[in-house]
């Protein structure tokens, strides 16, 4: 196996990546297991995943872990996937606080199960002055959603009747205090955004790598960030 870890170039890291978990379910279904088994394995890649981003000096650290469309599914397997972030949050709060990372949160807090929000906002509160690594965590969120909720709070703080603009979008953001995503990574196989960090990955290297989320481990992080910088990026220039 190609050791990408040491063909990074430390110099051209992306300073944002974000990461669409896809396949928990699909791996549960080929090994016959309840969906909630393969959420289970999944939560239990993240903490290596977001070491091996600390290893190479990441800065940012976005996770699509609930979306705003997720409600429809089947109602133990949405609760059981707040009750598998209320323990991550309750086995790794103090451990993460350590390593110098902040914990934020994308999304709404509506809907939230009360425990869950609670568990959230004090993760948020514990880990505020921490500047080694952002991990972003975007529960209930929504791409349109997030444009709309932007607009609309320029709207309430404006004076005059200026025309938006892109910086008074950007500002109102959820992630108006992270830089644009520079690497996009979605696992499974499968090519779609599906509603994330729509604004957010306007000039973004997208990555797909035929693998299920609970499959993922750091090599594939190191492997979608060499592709990253092996690429031209022009932001429309030649």
């Amino acid at each position: 196996m190609k050791d990408y870890k040491k063909l990074i170039d430390p110099a051209a890291l992306p300073k944002h990546i974000a990461i669409i978990m896809d396949g928990n379910g699909r791996w549960a279904r080929k090994k016959s297991l309840p969906r909630i088994e393969g959420h289970r394995k999944g939560a239990d890649v993240v903490e290596p995943v977001v070491d091996a981003a600390l290893a190479v000096g990441v800065k940012a650290l976005s996770l699509y872990a609930f979306s705003t469309e997720n409600w429809i599914r089947p109602d133990d397997e949405v609760s059981g996937l707040w009750t598998l972030l209320d323990i991550y949050f309750q086995m790794k709060l103090e451990k993460i606080a350590a390593r110098g990372i902040r914990i934020k949160h994308s999304g709404s807090l509506d809907k939230i199960p009360t425990d869950t929000r609670l568990n959230i906002l004090n993760a948020m509160d514990r880990t505020s002055k921490n500047s080694r690594l952002v991990l972003n965590f975007c529960l209930n969120y929504g791409g349109r959603q997030e444009i709309v909720n932007a607009v609309n709070r320029w709207l309430d703080s404006r004076e005059g009747a200026s025309p938006v603009q892109e910086a008074d979008i950007g500002k109102n953001l959820y992630t108006s205090d992270l830089p644009d995503v520079d690497l996009m990574i979605r696992t499974s196989g499968e090519y779609r955004l599906s509603n994330f960090l729509l604004w957010q990955l306007a000039y973004a290297e997208l990555v797909f790598l035929d693998v299920l989320w609970p499959d993922f481990r750091p090599h594939h992080l190191y492997k979608a960030i060499w592709m990253f910088q092996n690429r031209e990026r022009r932001y429309g220039g030649i």
